[in-house]
């Protein structure tokens, strides 16, 4: 019985290690094989007119937003924060990262309770960086599905098109309710962040909205600096007290391996329609508040670092540097330990913003008050 139960140890343990050698090895086709939705692609109908206006409809459409009480997943706090901070006087709108994982549809349902309760937890992350403004609005939209990201498939672009329109439509809801004195902040993760980029293009660049955004910040997706940030509108952030720039940068804990990462942003199109492959991208240090160089663990003025349920977390200071590579991605050091949720390559993709969050939110009271009617 003893031998017995040894060999199948023996075997499990094995398992493993070749488990992981493939993710290691082959994690671009596992993930493909995994993820990349195999139907054909569904149209996708516009929403019923006004459908993010809709006051029977405010808590199935929206994340956060003023009025949605407990339904309101940006108000959480974390531990340790200042629930006394001074308020933030710019509306926010914030794009929530993919949380529709499976492979069923391109586009994910508004029904799907899976992706909805994960895009709550990330507006409860990402989004409660700017609550110290009473002005945060995080939509749902029908997000393209994980795998739109893992191919060069044409499904891949029209399931983040039809994403888009919701965004739009948002976005048009969002401004219609902000007062015209209010300057405002833009924030979006992954997917948020690439629908971002088409929403700054199209409604920032060139426009009288310009003037009023504070910031931008566009994480999590690169900006290249010679096929995006010209048609952004605005300039990348230089200086930590800078109003009406942008803000972005994908973490990596060393060693870094960023090839799927670089995979997937040379095979989507730039804002002006060429691939950016080899194309430079913006870096910014979150812990500085400028483009490129570093800076020590001691200027993290708070980690968020999640509990076991996802729900709740503690600030903890001085946890994480940001140190901006020759590649242009954010170096965070030695791993951190934040969680199971760290993608191949030691990709801290997830914990982009919650490893500065205190800093995230301090970076947007300087920049709010800086700005100028």
């Amino acid at each position: 019985m003893a031998r017995t139960f040894l060999y199948f140890v023996a075997i499990v343990i094995v398992l493993v290690i070749a488990g992981l050698l493939g993710l290691r090895y082959f994690a671009a086709e596992v993930s493909s094989f995994a993820f990349v939705p195999t139907r054909s692609y569904e149209r996708q109908q516009p929403l019923p007119a006004g459908r993010y206006d809709d006051p029977a409809q405010l808590a199935t459409m929206w994340l956060a937003r003023p009025g949605l009480g407990d339904k309101d997943f940006a108000r959480f706090l974390p531990e340790g924060a200042n629930a006394q901070a001074p308020p933030l006087g710019a509306a926010v709108f914030f794009i929530h990262p993919t949380s529709y994982l499976a492979k069923n549809h391109w586009n994910g349902p508004l029904g799907d309770a899976e992706s909805r309760e994960r895009a709550e937890l990330f507006v409860r992350a990402m989004a409660s960086a700017f609550n110290a403004s009473p002005d945060v609005w995080a939509p749902r939209y029908r997000q393209a599905a994980f795998g739109a990201f893992l191919t060069d498939k044409p499904e891949a672009l029209q399931a983040l098109g039809a994403a888009y329109a919701d965004v739009l439509e948002a976005f048009d809801s969002f401004i219609a309710h902000a007062s015209p004195a209010q300057p405002i902040i833009l924030a979006g993760h992954s997917q948020g962040a690439y629908q971002l980029k088409r929403l700054m293009m199209e409604r920032v660049n060139g426009k009288p909205l310009a003037r009023r955004i504070a910031a931008a910040y566009v994480i999590g997706w690169p900006v290249s600096l010679e096929h995006d940030l010209p048609l952004l509108g605005l300039p990348a952030c230089t200086a930590p007290d800078q109003a009406g720039c942008v803000m972005s940068w994908q973490s990596f804990a060393e060693p870094a391996d960023p090839a799927m990462v670089l995979a997937g942003y040379a095979g989507k199109p730039g804002l002006d329609g060429r691939l950016p492959a080899g194309s430079p991208f913006l870096c910014s240090n979150p812990l500085t508040g400028q483009t490129g160089g570093d800076a020590p663990a001691s200027a993290n003025l708070g980690t968020l670092v999640p509990a076991e349920d996802l729900k709740s977390g503690k600030l903890v200071a001085g946890m994480v540097p940001a140190r901006c590579r020759d590649d242009g991605f954010l170096s965070i050091g030695e791993p951190p330990q934040l969680g199971a949720y760290v993608l191949p390559g030691n990709n801290y993709h997830v914990y982009d913003i919650p490893m500065f969050w205190a800093n995230l939110r301090a970076d947007a009271a300087r920049r709010t008050a800086a700005w100028k009617p």
